[in-house]
C-alpha cells in the first residue's frame, strides 16, 4: 500500500529552513511531528458498538414480551450475533467510522500520549540546558500540542504554548498545515529567543525537520 505523504517536499524544506532560522537566534531546540492518527481506535469502537447492540436487543426483548411476540432463544442469539459480526466488518472495512463511536475525551487522551511518547523517543528531553520543545499534531483527532522541556517551562507561560496550539489546529483543520508549521515554528522561536537567546559554541541538538507518522 502507498502512504502519501501529508505535507509536500518542497514544504518539508520550507519547514526545515525555518526551524534552522528559528534556532540561529536561541539556544533552544524545535522539534515537530505530525500524525495522521494517534490509535486505531478500532477496540473501543468496538465496544461502543457492542454496548447499542446489547441495548437494542434489550428493548426489543422487552417489545416482543410486550406485544406477546414470541421469538426464540437460537433465533434471538443469532440475530445478535450477526449484528456484532457485521458492526465489527464495518469498522474494520471503514475504519474513518471509528472516530464518529470515540468521545473527544478519548481521542485527546490518546493524542497527548502519543505527543509524551514523540517527545521521549525523539529525545526532545535531552538537550543539555533542557530547553526542547515539540510541536505535536494529530489530524484524525484534530489534536494539537506543545511539549515543553523543565527548562523552558520555568520561564514560558502556558498561555504562550496555548497561542501556538491555537494557530496549529486553526490551519490543520483549513487544510493548511504547513502553513501551520511554519507559523508555529516561528511564534516558538521568538519566545525561546526572548528567553534563552543563542550563545557562544551553541551546538544544534536535535535534527530540523518535520516527522510524519
Amino acid at each position: 500500500m502507498v502512504v502519501m505523504s501529508l505535507i509536500t517536499d518542497i514544504d518539508h524544506k520550507r519547514i526545515a529552513e525555518a526551524i534552522r532560522l528559528a534556532e540561529s537566534r536561541t539556544s533552544g531546540e524545535i522539534y515537530a511531528v505530525v500524525a495522521r492518527r494517534s490509535d486505531s481506535y478500532f477496540f473501543v469502537a468496538g465496544f461502543a458498538v457492542a454496548c447499542g447492540i446489547l441495548l437494542a436487543a434489550v428493548m426489543v426483548a422487552l417489545a416482543a414480551h410486550w406485544y406477546w411476540f414470541v421469538i426464540s432463544l437460537p433465533t434471538f442469539g443469532l440475530a445478535i450475533l450477526a449484528a456484532f459480526l457485521t458492526a465489527v466488518l464495518v469498522l474494520w472495512f471503514v475504519p474513518g467510522i471509528t472516530m464518529l463511536l470515540v468521545p473527544r475525551r478519548i481521542r485527546y487522551r490518546r493524542a497527548h500520549q502519543n505527543a509524551v511518547q514523540q517527545f521521549l523517543a525523539r529525545n526532545v528531553h535531552l538537550t543539555s540546558e533542557r530547553t526542547g520543545i515539540l510541536l505535536f499534531v494529530s489530524l484524525a483527532e484534530q489534536y494539537a500540542e506543545v511539549i515543553a522541556d523543565a527548562g523552558i517551562n520555568a520561564k514560558v507561560h502556558q498561555d504562550e504554548w496555548n497561542g501556538i496550539v491555537s494557530l496549529l489546529t486553526d490551519h490543520a483543520n483549513k487544510g493548511e498545515l504547513a502553513s501551520g508549521f511554519l507559523l508555529a515554528i516561528e511564534k516558538a522561536g521568538l519566545l525561546l529567543e526572548e528567553h534563552f537567546p543563542v550563545g557562544p559554541g551553541d551546538v544544534n541538538e536535535l535534527d530540523d525537520h518535520l516527522v510524519e507518522l
